[in-house]
């Protein structure tokens, strides 16, 4: 889209209405409240034109002093579309409403600096909102050990296999390794960045960036093409990360961390908060540690813990759990298998005393377990035959 913002009567109104959000987002800061609540009492076409002309309240003029006279829409535009990102607003099939609902109902209650985004550059082949529908965040100290590096790819990797789309910060340490793991699983990976999409920052992050984008993932952004990054666009970001899911699951952090940060955030905003515990001695997990001990994050140590906590996907699909070949024995045959042993024959009277089963049940049950594969019968007694799974773990 090259067309200026000034050019509204060439355009549609939804045209019109892209227009006017990229020039809300070029002239304020996130998260702009105060002018996220005017454009929301006034639509985004008549709201850009009060603040170009500075007829606004005094609190929207706040925000938008500064770079009100900035007209770089057609810019930004073509900006974007050099990377082959778009720009996603309210109203589009893709906008994520209903995640969002939680930063526009905690802002109203009076929490600070969670305002809505008024749009998202987007630069990736994923629906936001399908990918927002049902997903979980990942974050963790940047400055992480082996330990954490691991457990984050692992926890990715695991979100993936179970189809759960996964968000993070892109940064290095944490972010990065649960970023990895959700692309080594297949698994669609969103990164929300606290610069433009353009800047190419993290450093050394450009190719996981542009994977992520490419194999059905994306990265977004409140920020406009050239806007460099900042401590306190990554704080402001946060909220995203967080409103966007249905929980944050922190994997490691220090006291005072971004990652500690954004599950704070997570927690007001009313979403689960989950934690990864690590050893007491070390400081990258002192975060989750107080975080667990506080009462404000439910400890977990796996996928299986995360979805099980967060709830709302239910439980975790049986396909991942590799069947056991006596998955099929009722109760009884069951017991009777367990009373068995491989390498020393029993008698029906010894299977009954060891499964508390009457011998007349056990002398029946013994030639159902034979004709099943289960059981051999010898010169010394019946043996249990231990099967294996399709990799070769015993049942």
């Amino acid at each position: 889209m090259s067309v200026a913002p000034r050019t509204t009567g060439q355009a549609t109104s939804r045209e019109a209405e892209r227009l006017a959000r990229a020039y809300l987002l070029r002239v304020a800061e996130p998260p702009s409240p105060a002018l996220v609540a005017f454009v929301k009492a006034h639509g985004p076409v008549e709201a850009a034109e009060r603040v170009r002309t500075g007829d606004c309240p005094e609190k929207v003029r706040k925000e938008t002093a500064a770079r009100k006279d900035l007209e770089l829409v057609e810019q930004d535009f073509a900006e974007a579309a050099k990377i082959g990102a778009r720009l996603v607003i309210p109203g589009d099939d893709e906008w994520p409403a209903w995640p969002l609902v939680s930063l526009d109902l905690a802002s109203r209650n009076g929490v600070a600096d969670v305002a809505e985004p008024l749009a998202l550059w987007v630069r990736g082949s994923a629906s936001l909102g399908l990918a927002a529908d049902r997903a979980v965040a990942v974050v963790g100290a940047r400055m992480c050990s082996d330990y954490g590096q691991h457990n984050a790819g692992e926890l990715g990797y695991g979100l993936a296999a179970r189809k759960v789309p996964l968000f993070s910060g892109a940064a290095v340490g944490i972010d990065a390794a649960a970023h990895r793991g959700a692309l080594a699983g297949g698994g669609v990976t969103v990164a929300v960045l606290g610069c433009a999409l353009d800047i190419g920052y993290p450093a050394g992050h450009e190719g996981l960036l542009k994977k992520m984008a490419d194999q059905g993932g994306a990265v977004i952004s409140e920020y406009p093409p050239g806007t460099p990054p900042a401590r306190h666009r990554f704080l402001v970001r946060n909220r995203l990360i967080a409103g966007l899911t249905d929980g944050t699951v922190v994997v490691e952090a220090g006291r005072r961390s971004g990652a500690r940060n954004t599950a704070t955030t997570a927690g007001a905003l009313g979403k689960v908060v989950m934690a990864m515990p690590g050893s007491v001695h070390s400081r990258t997990s002192a975060g989750c540690h107080d975080l667990i001990r506080d009462c404000k994050a439910t400890l977990v140590a796996n996928a299986d813990d995360v979805l099980d906590t967060v709830g709302r996907f239910g439980p975790p699909p049986k396909d991942h759990q590799e069947p056991r070949p006596t998955d099929g024995l009722g109760k009884e045959a069951m017991r009777v298998y367990e009373a068995l042993v491989p390498r020393a024959g029993r008698s029906a009277e010894e299977v009954a005393a060891e499964s508390g089963i009457l011998v007349p049940r056990v002398r029946a049950v013994l030639p159902e377990l034979e004709l099943d594969g289960f059981a051999v019968r010898g010169e010394t007694g019946w043996r249990r035959i231990v099967r294996s799974t399709p990799h070769g773990n015993p049942s």
